[in-house]
């Protein structure tokens, strides 16, 4: 019987795959959220895989999801950019959807940027309006970590103190103002999807303290923060 995918082993398969064919490996990765495919095309000199030629790689079945890791120099950086990325409302385990962020953790990755396109729910902010996220809620109803732990993958019970760092979220502020980019903070709400919220759910989402809504993004924080990686979120 073949193994479910997200075994430490079939992680490391993964990363050792992609060692074997960049000269450099990335500190930073950015996962896409649906609309920001395009900039899978900044990075220089890139090295390009699709999804379905890497070991145990999970396919991206979602619209605008291109499928495909780029890695590739950005303002001086060697960066991974995830063109895609798995859910669970797809049907498919959280092993699988946090396969490739373990990944990239395991190849040194040591910040890890999360963007997705969310729903907002704090109407302080404006249509459009980008948002850092200070912190998140999970009611995905279960967590990444859900089973035996594998110590080479981080401890039993990692700390949830603070899941988007300080540190990166204030040079996220300087870059907005440099940009003359507005961006609000809040809170973000996982919730399993695929079917969009009820006025009731919303109403109920809002009183729990979430300023936005998405079905991606916590169990990826999650599974960098068991491993010690930096974790940077934006919707």
């Amino acid at each position: 019987m073949t193994a479910a995918v997200g075994t430490f082993e079939q992680v490391e398969a993964a990363a050792a795959f992609i060692r074997a064919r960049c000269p450099r490996l990335p500190d930073v990765a950015i996962v896409l959220g649906s609309g920001l495919g395009d900039f899978a095309g900044r990075p220089q000199q890139p090295a390009v895989f699709a999804y379905e030629t890497l070991p145990h790689w999970p396919q991206s079945g979602v619209i605008g999801h291109a499928g495909r890791l780029v890695i590739g120099e950005v303002s001086g950086r060697q960066v991974a950019v995830l063109a895609g990325r798995a859910h669970l409302y797809e049907g498919r385990p959280l092993a699988e959807v946090v396969f490739a962020t373990r990944v990239m953790a395991r190849l040194g990755v040591r910040t890890l940027v999360l963007t997705n396109a969310a729903g907002g729910i704090n109407t302080a902010f404006a249509a459009g309006a980008l948002m850092v996220i200070d912190d998140h809620i999970n009611l995905l109803g279960t967590n990444p970590l859900v089973g035996a732990n594998d110590e080479r993958f981080g401890p039993r019970f990692p700390d949830m103190t603070e899941v988007y760092s300080s540190r990166l979220r204030a040079i996220a502020d300087d870059a907005s103002r440099a940009a003359g980019v507005a961006v609000a903070h809040g809170v973000y709400v996982a919730v399993h999807g695929p079917s969009y919220e009820t006025p009731a759910e919303i109403r109920y989402l809002r009183t729990i303290g979430a300023d936005a809504v998405g079905m991606s993004t916590v169990p990826e924080a999650i599974a960098a923060r068991h491993r010690g990686v930096d974790v940077l979120g934006i919707y």
